[in-house]
């Protein structure tokens, strides 16, 4: 269903019907084999928790979303005949790229990110945090599971694809990657393949693993796609790539090609040239 969502009922205490949906579904009977998912999609804020007590200059930073992403997803989406699954809401409210227990580390909801407080994550209760659990964080990946199982039951193959980005600097220092290949695990063959692709071009400087690494903190990915033992690949765009539209285009276009070509089994990667350009 595109814009899809659980339905707002009485037993929600955190969002109101005139709140965004939790989780928004493009183009859902898209053909491709790519199932292209953005956990950090979204900047918004249930209207119930205010601002909480962070400025808008400070959520309109990397630590509020991924900046760039929802348009990268939704135009990839269309170029590749691809179903998107986008989260709507900040990942300051809740991380739906991290475990909702709250006793994991690093925890969905944190009180301080990148430096900044965020004082409406501050000793929350149990009622509290399990609302953002029940109405954001679940409902998206539920949707998630949902797809995959709908893709299954019609013989669709699914490809996970997971957008991310990141900033330029980090901490003072700069971060000299255009985009990195985040993967884990025995079940990485095709993550591997577009990271071959990519290398390819001379133009790229390409992260392996860089400037993050997929491990049992990532949370999407692993759970969807480790013990289905689906193909995926989770991909980080530096931001300063994504900031206007002739950007997000070109890296459309670079996301998109790599994944076409990656998903050909007939091919051989060396011959395979990605022009960024």
């Amino acid at each position: 269903m595109a814009g899809s969502d659980v339905a707002t009922t009485a037993w929600n205490t955190l969002l109101s019907a005139d709140d965004p949906r939790p989780v928004i579904v493009h183009n859902p009977s898209g053909g491709a084999p790519f199932l292209l998912i953005g956990d950090h999609a979204g900047n918004a804020i249930p209207q119930s928790l205010g601002d909480l007590g962070v400025s808008a200059a400070e959520r309109a930073r990397h630590i509020g979303w991924d900046i760039g992403i929802g348009v990268l997803g939704a135009q990839m989406s269309r170029h590749l005949d691809a179903v998107w699954i986008e989260q709507a809401y900040s990942r300051l409210v809740i991380d739906c790229n991290r475990a909702p227990d709250p006793c994991a580390t690093p925890n969905a909801v944190v009180p301080v990110s990148d430096g900044t407080p965020v004082p409406a994550n501050h000793g929350l209760d149990d009622a509290a945090r399990a609302a953002r659990v029940a109405e954001i964080h679940a409902p998206y990946q539920d949707a998630i599971a949902a797809e995959i199982v709908r893709r299954t039951a019609a013989g669709q193959p699914t490809i996970l694809v997971a957008l991310h980005s990141f900033t330029p600097v980090m901490g003072g220092v700069p971060r000299p990657w255009h985009v990195g290949i985040l993967h884990d695990g025995a079940n990485d063959r095709f993550a591997r393949r577009v990271l071959a692709l990519l290398k390819s071009d001379p133009l790229l400087t390409v992260g392996d693993n860089e400037p993050y690494k997929m491990d049992r903190i990532d949370y999407s990915v692993p759970r969807h796609a480790f013990a289905a033992g689906l193909p995926y690949v989770e991909f980080e765009v530096r931001q300063d790539l994504l900031a206007d539209r002739p950007g997000i285009d070109r890296w459309c276009g670079i996301l998109s090609r790599v994944l076409t070509a990656a998903a050909r089994p007939d091919r051989d990667v060396a011959p395979v040239t990605v022009r960024s350009s």
